[in-house]
């Protein structure tokens, strides 16, 4: 038993130095050399930022150049835009909003048909982690994030002294803009800044006073018509809130044989606005550069999308909090100064605004 279990342990160290052998046999042949894995080659493609642009209406003269700047501004800075217009329906733009948070936007700028009811979308915005900037109308009663527009308050205080000025004491007119528009309040606010003093006085007398529903010019027509009624057609001076209303309320002064006897003053250097104050039917406009508007939105909409922080020094109170806000100057213009303003900024062409005047 013995002596079978030593040749079993023979038998097994036998073949263990075969396989040693054989080992060895193959450790000296050429190593396998071993291919490193190549490193893949990542192609990082980033995402573009999608700014969602909320707009009111595109029926006024202005609001298309708006969305056209807007579009131009984002896509220059390397982002996309996406455009939805709400045609004046509050209903149809919340729904809008909603749509294009729901889509995937990094961020929404608006422009509010009513101050009031669009709050509603801040809300949804913020649930969803998008932010929100108001584009030139603030949307009240929100925690809207940034506001951008012009110095509204300060439009109206250019549109009353250039026509205090021409008429320092009389019967006045104001036709005010949409009561559901924050901008409209602003710019009464500043039309009375002005006046205020002259009526404390008794040197000025508001005769007819009246908000503009939708900013519409028939409207604005309507109201001019009634007033001058009222009044025997005994006017020394109309304030309108905007160039459309504006050209509503010299539609009734024609109609009376008053167009150009009349001071009229509008704002937003719309093209029959300027085509009327070279006619001498309107005094002055108030032009707001659009563009310079449009890519600070844009700017500020892009590097909120990333996280970064605006600086802003001026803060609008909303009903509910003191909104950041970047207000830009606007420019009085009336003939005297029509070439170095809107023409000179390519707003409107010379010829489009001259026509065949030969001016």
């Amino acid at each position: 038993m013995v002596r079978k279990l030593r040749n079993l342990a023979l038998l097994n160290f036998i073949f263990l130095l075969l396989f040693l052998v054989a080992c060895e046999g193959t450790v000296s042949q050429k190593p396998i050399e071993t291919k490193q894995p190549e490193k893949e080659m990542i192609t990082h493609i980033e995402e573009k930022i999608k700014i969602g642009f909320s707009m009111d209406t595109l029926e006024e003269e202005r609001w298309p150049k708006d969305r056209d700047l807007f579009k131009e501004a984002v896509e220059a800075l390397g982002a996309e835009v996406v455009i939805r217009e709400a045609k004046g329906d509050d209903a149809l733009q919340i729904v809008q909003a909603e749509t294009l948070i729901s889509e995937g936007i990094d961020l929404l700028v608006i422009v509010p048909h009513n101050a009031e009811a669009v709050a509603t979308i801040v809300n949804k915005a913020h649930s969803a982690g998008v932010k929100v900037i108001s584009y030139d109308r603030l949307v009240k009663n929100s925690s809207v994030d940034l506001y951008v527009s012009f110095d509204n308050e300060l439009v109206g205080e250019l549109q009353a002294q250039a026509i205090t000025k021409l008429v320092p004491k009389g019967k006045y007119v104001y036709i005010g803009g949409a009561h559901t528009d924050n901008n409209a309040h602003l710019l009464k606010k500043g039309v009375f800044n002005v006046l205020q003093p002259f009526i404390d006085s008794g040197d000025i007398q508001i005769v007819y006073d009246q908000w503009t529903e939708n900013w519409s010019p028939e409207n604005a027509r309507a109201y001019m018509e009634a007033s001058l009624k009222i009044n025997n057609n005994d006017i020394d001076a109309v304030i309108a809130a905007n160039d459309a209303t504006a050209g509503g309320v010299i539609e009734a002064l024609a109609a009376q044989g008053l167009a150009g006897k009349i001071p009229v003053a509008g704002q937003d250097a719309d093209l029959a606005a300027a085509q009327r104050i070279v006619d001498g039917t309107q005094t002055m406009t108030i032009y707001k550069p659009i563009k310079i508007l449009a890519y600070e939105a844009a700017r500020a909409a892009i590097k909120m999308a990333k996280g970064e922080t605006i600086s802003t020094d001026r803060k609008i109170y909303n009903g509910k909090l003191e909104i950041p806000s970047l207000l830009l100057p606007p420019i009085a213009v009336d003939k005297n100064n029509m070439d170095e303003t809107i023409i000179a900024d390519g707003f409107h062409l010379r010829d489009q605004v001259y026509r065949n005047k030969g001016e």
